[in-house]
């Protein structure tokens, strides 16, 4: 009885087998495929990648798969409606709080082993598997790898500038952007503790490269905007009368020369004539002058 048991035992197994024995994988061209072997008798481990745009590729039974994006990606922080993540705050050399809005690009590192480690290491404790779209744990894992390190980049920059050259000045923004990268994809790599995320068009051989950055100038608080314009503006004013003291220094000085070359009289008179009010009407030699308004 007992070996008749055994008998129905291993033809349940033997009929599993046959329902479970093939998963058929292949991936389109923006994705790259984990393929984990094992699962049901013997231990999972890694098997291989699957690149993109790969045909059918048949696997045993309990073998996993793990899907992950090729090609471009972004990190967006300008805090619209599908952004990852709002502005970031930093604040400058004089404890001015700004915030800063823009973009990170970049391609996860797709190369075999390289994503093998990211996949053990960050993707398995996120839950990121683009199978079925992109995961939510995606965005927490770049809210963890990418927001953290820019924050801290963009405040050990800033930190290096007065907030009115920040906002203000086109040449300490370069120098300020460029040290932001600098900083920024030091402490990317540092915190994933790899080279994990690469330049934009990278295709999974060669040099990784680096992130690329796009960052919009850092924006101060609208109070400390307002009071600046209020404060150019108070300059302009400033400038304008200045130049109308001048314009009329100069007038005065003039008319106190022709009152020493024409006495006071005439220095009326020459003015008068300047101005249009009068009218000079010419007289022969000897004759006497007519002067009579002008009409």
């Amino acid at each position: 009885m007992g070996r008749i048991v055994l008998l129905v035992v291993a033809g349940v197994v033997a009929v599993t087998f046959g329902l479970t024995a093939c998963t058929r994988v292949s991936t389109g061209p923006d994705e790259v495929v984990l393929h984990y072997a094992g699962g049901i008798f013997e231990a999972r481990k890694f098997s291989d990648c699957i690149n993109p745009s790969s045909g059918m590729q048949i696997d045993g039974p309990g073998d996993t798969h793990h899907t992950y994006p090729f090609g471009q990606r972004t990190f967006d922080f300008s805090g619209s409606g599908d952004a990852e993540s709002r502005p970031i705050s930093v604040v400058s050399k004089d404890n001015v709080q700004m915030e800063v809005a823009g973009v990170a690009t970049f391609a996860l590192n797709t190369d075999c082993q390289t994503l093998r480690r990211f996949h053990e290491r960050i993707g398995l404790k996120y839950g990121i598997d683009f199978a079925e779209g992109e995961p939510a744990g995606w965005k927490r894992m770049l809210n963890v790898y990418f927001k953290q390190p820019l924050d801290r980049a963009m405040d050990a920059a800033s930190q290096e500038y007065e907030w009115k050259k920040l906002f203000n000045d086109p040449n300490v923004k370069q120098q300020w952007e460029q040290r932001v990268g600098v900083l920024a994809r030091q402490f990317i790599k540092e915190a994933a503790g790899g080279e994990y995320f690469c330049q934009p068009n990278y295709g999974g051989t060669g040099e990784c490269g680096d992130v690329v950055l796009t960052i919009q100038k850092p924006e101060p608080p609208d109070s400390l905007v307002d009071a600046m314009a209020a404060e150019q503006a108070a300059k302009q004013q400033n400038l304008a009368q200045q130049q109308i003291n001048t314009k009329v220094k100069t007038e005065l000085e003039s008319i106190r020369d022709l009152v020493k070359v024409l006495g006071p009289q005439g220095a009326i008179l020459w003015k008068a004539i300047q101005d249009g009010r009068v009218t000079v009407v010419p007289v022969p030699q000897n004759g006497s002058i007519n002067i009579s308004p002008k009409k």
